[in-house]
């Protein structure tokens, strides 16, 4: 069995004050703290335990995670777990990476986020540096927000060609066809965060290979699917992985769509899904479609859209 979990505790503080991010600046009492803490150190002692399953795992913290010191002894002890086939998780780069020299390279990645004014340039350049030092897979992004544009050309100019720059939609923003083109200049795959996929009754890996899973256990299809399918620690979830169809309108986050049977992106994204590096990346980057997969009818490229997504 292969299971991917995208892991999402109490934490919900954040260091940067991003406009576009509801977690922005946002600080967690000390019992909160303490408690994902506790919640995190009892899913890795189950990741740990949980030898007869090959696991991938994605932190997914509402914050940031990896300026807590539990986070990063997590993601150096569950990359050394030979049962464990990655270990990612999703960050906006603020915390020193050193750490990661006691991770096993073959199993951890980051997922990074670039935030234009909220850190220089040059430092997040630097941290990217390190990573590429310590043999660590890693992705970089930005939110598609016009006043980003310049800063991210800038990015994309100053990182290596073998790392991957994403583009995720801005929630709430219109990009005309002009704007979606200048965007896909920079990612090519910025099509399927531009417009959210039709998804009610579609197949999807949610559920069947990959799950979400909450601090006390609580295990879910995915993170936008709210209904509980099981609990890690007492065994239920192993019953309830099945394959399903989706049972909301539409799916326009990453994390979700990207496990969307029809998009067939687990293709795309083979060896890298959690991380978001794309199969064979830089080689094979040109041409990719700028939509796959059922989509909204109206929001086709021409026309004006509007894309709710997660700043992550």
């Amino acid at each position: 069995m292969n299971l991917a979990i995208l892991y999402r505790g109490p934490l919900a503080s954040c260091n940067y004050d991003c406009p576009y991010c509801p977690f922005a600046k946002r600080r967690d009492p000390p019992e909160l703290l303490r408690a994902d803490r506790t919640a995190l150190t009892r899913f890795t002692d189950w990741v740990a335990a949980t030898t007869d399953v090959s696991l991938s795992v994605l932190f997914t913290p509402w914050g940031e995670g990896l300026t807590r010191s539990w986070y990063r002894e997590a993601m150096v002890s569950l990359s050394q777990l030979p049962h464990v086939e990655r270990v990612a998780i999703q960050t906006n780069l603020a915390a020193r990476v050193d750490w990661l020299a006691d991770a096993d390279p073959g199993s951890a990645a980051l997922w990074a986020t670039y935030h234009p004014g909220q850190v220089e340039r040059e430092q997040f350049l630097r941290r990217c540096a390190r990573l590429a030092e310590l043999g660590i897979r890693y992705s970089v992004g930005v939110v598609g927000l016009p006043e980003h544009l310049d800063e991210a050309r800038a990015l994309r100019a100053a990182l290596p060609e073998e790392v991957y720059l994403w583009v995720n939609a801005a929630e709430g923003h219109r990009y005309d066809a002009a704007e979606e083109a200048t965007w896909t200049e920079l990612d090519p795959h910025f099509g399927y965060s531009v417009r959210p996929h039709l998804s009610l009754g579609e197949p999807c890996h949610a559920g069947e290979t990959a799950v979400s899973v909450l601090g006390d256990g609580t295990v879910r299809r995915c993170h936008f699917i709210p209904s509980p399918i099981g609990n890690l620690y007492d065994g239920s979830w192993r019953a309830a992985l099945k394959p399903r169809p989706c049972g909301n309108a539409i799916c326009d986050c990453h994390i979700g769509y990207v496990h969307l049977k029809p998009l067939g992106l687990r293709d795309v994204f083979a060896g890298g899904v959690l991380e978001r590096i794309p199969a064979g990346w830089p080689r094979q980057h040109d041409g990719a479609p700028a939509l796959a997969g059922p989509a909204l009818p109206l929001r086709t490229v021409g026309q004006s859209v509007v894309s709710p997504v997660s700043p992550k």
